[in-house]
């Protein structure tokens, strides 16, 4: 008869669920979180304060801080979410296209309207993005590196399409591609462009930086 230990024959039935502390706690986090994401769109990372967030959670600022550093904690957890969610998006937007220079439109795209209702918090991004506490951290997020990567594959894409040259496509031109899409967030937060004219702007970007690799 084959022995069966105490360990195999645990079931799913076995698993602790939450405790109700547990749950309060993580109901705790999403209000906070849901409230400063609000905030941080409507008035900036300066313009929010963590006392203004804790009463738009409705809670006491120590309900905040219970679960939270300080606001660079909160403001780096909301980014954290939203750069996975928006290389996601990247990733699905560009999945149909058949070479790089269509895919990476539709990849940079994908960000302009992913922030295109909520530019205080993509300036907010940009803010603490390069302060020296925080700035670091932030750039060499993975999340920052999967959007990097989703780039990196439509320049295979490219190459397998026949549209680029394998010696055209390297790091650097990925890195030189992504800086062009974050530098259009200057003209979408601060002169206010339309998708269409970030799209006309990203479509010769992408033109320039694809000019050397393309096989002639």
């Amino acid at each position: 008869m084959m022995h069966i230990s105490p360990i195999q024959a645990t079931d799913e039935t076995s698993v602790k669920a939450p405790t109700r502390r547990a749950l309060a706690k993580q109901q705790t986090r999403a209000k906070v979180l849901a409230a400063a994401r609000r905030l941080f769109s409507e008035q900036g990372y300066e313009g929010a304060t963590i006392r203004d967030i804790a009463s738009a959670a409705g809670m006491s600022t120590g309900a905040v801080f219970a679960n939270f550093t300080d606001k660079s904690d909160l403001f780096r957890e909301i980014m954290m979410t939203d750069m996975a969610a928006l290389a996601e998006a990247m990733g699905e937007a560009a999945a149909p296209a058949v070479n790089a220079s269509e895919g990476l439109l539709k990849v940079f795209t994908a960000g302009y309207r992913f922030y295109q209702t909520q530019m205080p918090l993509a300036r907010a991004a940009f803010s603490v993005g390069w302060s020296p506490e925080d700035g670091p951290a932030l750039r060499n997020a993975p999340q920052v590196q999967a959007m990097l990567g989703v780039m990196t594959a439509q320049l295979d894409k490219g190459v397998a399409a026949g549209e680029l040259t394998e010696a055209g496509v390297s790091p650097l031109r990925a890195q030189m591609l992504f800086d062009a899409y974050l530098s259009n967030f200057d003209q979408a937060i601060f002169q206010g462009w339309t998708i269409e004219a970030l799209q006309a702007r990203a479509r010769d970007q992408i033109a320039i930086l694809l000019a050397g690799a393309l096989k002639t």
